[in-house]
């Protein structure tokens, strides 16, 4: 099964509605730090599918360079 976009992968599609639902879940908690961490942590699912679909084999060659690594890394950004 081929695939054009991260959209397309069920597991991303799943990520994204776990977000929305957290949201909703945690709209009137009061326990702002809780709150904070748990969506978070729901948004980074489908942001971390879409960041690494972004990425091509050549990005996890491991170049002789070790700080060109952690920059590549740090450099990429996905925004759902």
């Amino acid at each position: 099964m081929a695939f054009q976009s991260f959209e397309d992968l069920k597991v991303w599609q799943r990520g994204k509605q776990l977000a929305v639902e957290v949201y909703r879940a945690m709209n009137e908690s009061r326990d702002f730090g809780l709150k904070d961490q748990m969506q978070r942590a729901a948004i980074s699912i489908a942001s971390n599918i879409a960041e690494g679909h972004e990425r091509t084999p050549k990005d996890f060659a491991i170049p002789f360079n070790r700080d060109w690594i952690i920059i590549k890394i740090k450099d990429t950004s996905i925004h759902c």
